[in-house]
């Protein structure tokens, strides 16, 4: 389904070397050379920076090795679609999950989506958060994944080309690393953040956090708001080995163990949900009519 050199180079590239690329494939280093040449070759473009302390990964290395991930299990899922396909086993809901998109929601409510709907399975497709991916996957809803939990409004929806199914109001809080001196603190006011750098995702990604933006522009100049492009692991790095403050919501508490999200003094939130085709399938409009039974029936 893919050119099975695009394992070899995500391993090598992981390793740092052909030697210990060869060690884990249990191949020659002599094979793995020949393969990434190969692959360099066909593509046209050198994937690595050979010296003696290692594999570095050039400009063109780095973007492949960003969509490799993604191309591989696109083809692994292709193939699972196939099999079901074949096996006539329709009632699949897939759900995308990744560090910033996590299922814990969903699964708390498992055994009530279960009871309404024994018929329906979970498959669960892990995905790397980029922002080739977020183009890729929310404009494409149901070809791949069926659902993705997370944030939304009405801007991101229209951006991306998909439907949201609110399952909650979250409020926006702080993530700082455990060793940070606001860390002993269970609740903020905005004026410990006063000084401060506040990482928030850049202006017209959603009203709700624009508001929030615009509040402390005017109202808290002393806060200091850097912009981000997009929600991923290195962000949560940066606050983690910095003493940056992060803009997050309390189903991210898990992304990184070495952050406390802590609660601010202000009155902002952010809808959470579950992102979705606006055309969904049947199965998934079974799915998603379970879901909000389930919500209904634990706000009882």
């Amino acid at each position: 389904m893919y050119n099975p050199q695009l394992d070899t180079f995500l391993t090598a590239a992981d390793a740092g070397s052909f030697s210990k690329a060869a060690e884990q494939m249990f191949i020659t280093p002599t094979a793995v050379i020949k393969q990434i040449n190969l692959l360099e070759d066909a593509l046209g473009v050198k994937l690595f920076e050979r010296t003696h302390r290692g594999l570095t990964l050039t400009k063109a290395g780095v973007s492949l090795y960003k969509d490799a991930k993604y191309i591989i299990q696109y083809c692994k899922d292709s193939v699972s679609r196939a099999k079901n396909a074949m096996q006539g086993d329709t009632d699949i809901v897939r759900i995308g999950t990744s560090p910033m998109t996590p299922a814990q929601a969903l699964m708390e409510l498992w055994p009530a989506i279960h009871e309404q709907c024994p018929e329906i399975k979970f498959q669960m497709v892990p995905f790397e958060n980029s922002p080739e991916n977020a183009r890729e996957i929310l404009a494409n809803l149901g070809r791949d994944i069926d659902v993705v939990a997370g944030v939304f409004d009405e801007t991101m929806l229209n951006l991306r080309r998909c439907a949201g199914f609110e399952m909650s109001r979250e409020p926006l809080c702080v993530a700082v690393s455990i060793y940070h001196p606001l860390a002993a603190k269970t609740k903020l006011a905005v004026q410990d953040l006063y000084g401060e750098n506040l990482l928030m995702m850049h202006r017209n990604w959603s009203n709700y956090v624009d508001e929030l933006r615009d509040e402390l522009w005017q109202e808290h100049p002393q806060v200091n708001i850097v912009d981000f492009d997009l929600y991923r692991m290195d962000v949560f790095n940066r606050c983690e080995n910095g003493s940056d403050l992060l803009l997050v919501v309390p189903p991210w508490a898990n992304v990184h163990p070495l952050l406390k999200v802590i609660p601010v003094e202000w009155d902002h939130s952010i809808p959470y949900g579950l992102l979705h085709s606006p055309e969904p399938s049947r199965t998934v409009k079974k799915f998603l009519k379970a879901v909000r039974t389930a919500i209904a029936g634990n706000q009882l």
